[in-house]
């Protein structure tokens, strides 16, 4: 029978685990496509910025919309309809013809995306056993660093040699994974076995996060989005575009890139071990701190082996507190505001991604050093960190509220 459970749980992580792959193939994927944007369309670098800000402001509605979604219709068939979104959407923007016309798929592939990491994250969590949750839950987050290297293999190979408009078409590829998962794939059994008297409005799901002893929790849930996707988003959706500007060619930049991008790995696998060990508030405030650091290195290096080792780390502690992150949402919540709760709290950091990408270009245009624009996104990071450290509470190994 355990054997059997542990089986379930595999098959779960590795289905949800290649949906959450293909989300960060897509966002990975739209980093390498502003910078080659910029050249085919002659785009200034405000407008490079509102790519970014725009595919943000539908995360931020995905997240909301879809997560409470999540609440009404379950885990899984929400799942399918963003993942759907998003894959299609990508397909469909390849044939683009304006800037206009790409931001408006933009934003709904952004829908797509915002919704389905904290519904997957959700489903995952009320799948497996609080001894294994926050580390199964890591190894999902795993499957983003996979999805980044996808999209900077694709990149790399495919955009210089044959365009943009390949690589997005190649990013449709998850539209068919899609049909594979509504078989595949089962719902949530905390979701399936509740009622649905005790299923809430998004009215009284918005007052019931705010009230309480959940008020606490969302504050520091909220503080920590904000400043996490701020910063990510700021650094590395323009990390190709800084190595450009620091000098290196586009084919450079996105060599370093990837290399930068592998250290993601082991940042989310020692994430996973330390988390059922030390505890999740230990691996965010320690990983936080490290992304700090790192950020402040990468900003101020002169010399191309500090810019690559500081970009490595940077990678390895950033992507290790996301999959903190995402372990840690969903449970500090109940069941029947889970998903609104864990929806809310990523609609509200999208904001943070809404602002990170459009602050490098406006800065920059102003005469902002790059140095100085890294210290804001290291001083946003500590904030996250000082949010977990002082409200946050222990969850580890603790049974998911009902």
């Amino acid at each position: 029978m355990g054997d059997q459970k542990e089986m379930s749980s595999r098959k779960l992580l590795g289905i949800a685990g290649m949906g959450w792959m293909f989300d960060a193939m897509d966002v990975g994927m739209l980093s390498f496509i502003i910078a080659a944007l910029q050249v085919d369309w002659g785009l200034s670098v405000k407008e490079m910025g509102w790519i970014g800000s725009v595919n943000s402001i539908g995360m931020a509605a995905g997240a909301l919309i879809f997560g409470y979604m999540a609440d009404r219709i379950g885990r899984k068939n929400v799942f399918m309809i963003t993942l759907l979104l998003f894959s299609i959407g990508s397909g469909i923007s390849a044939f683009a013809t304006s800037l206009a016309a790409f931001l408006l798929l933009r934003f709904f592939i952004g829908m797509g995306l915002g919704g389905e990491l904290p519904v997957a994250s959700t489903l995952v969590s009320e799948s497996v056993s609080a001894e294994k949750r926050g580390r199964t839950v890591v190894l999902l987050e795993s499957f983003w660093a996979f999805g980044w290297l996808l999209a900077a293999v694709i990149s790399y190979f495919v955009i210089p040699a044959y365009g943009w408009k390949w690589a997005l078409l190649i990013s449709t590829i998850p539209a068919f994974y899609a049909i594979y998962l509504r078989v595949n794939l089962p719902d949530s059994p905390r979701f399936l076995a509740s009622k649905k008297s005790e299923r809430v409005s998004l009215l009284e799901g918005f007052r019931r996060v705010w009230s309480g002893e959940n008020a606490k929790k969302t504050a520091m849930l909220w503080v920590l989005w904000f400043c996490v996707v701020f910063s990510y988003y700021g650094m590395f959706l323009w990390l190709p575009s800084v190595m450009i500007m620091k000098g290196f060619s586009m084919i450079k930049s996105f060599q370093y890139v990837l290399i930068m991008t592998l250290a993601q790995l082991p940042g989310y696998f020692t994430a996973a071990w330390l988390i059922e060990k030390a505890g999740r508030k230990f691996v965010l405030v320690v990983y936080l701190a490290g992304t700090a650091v790192s950020a402040y290195f990468f900003g101020n290096a002169e010399a191309l082996w500090l810019l690559i080792v500081s970009g490595i780390f940077l990678s390895f502690f950033n992507l290790g507190a996301w999959g903190a992150l995402y372990a840690y949402t969903p449970e500090q919540y109940s069941t029947s505001i889970r998903g609104t709760g864990a929806g809310m709290a990523a609609s509200f950091g999208r904001i943070g991604g809404i602002l990170g990408p459009l602050l490098v270009p406006y800065l920059v245009a102003n005469g902002v050093s790059i140095s100085m624009i890294f210290l804001i996104f290291c001083i946003s990071i500590l904030v996250g960190a000082a949010a977990v450290l002082i409200l946050g509470t222990e969850t580890k190994k603790t049974e998911l509220a009902p």
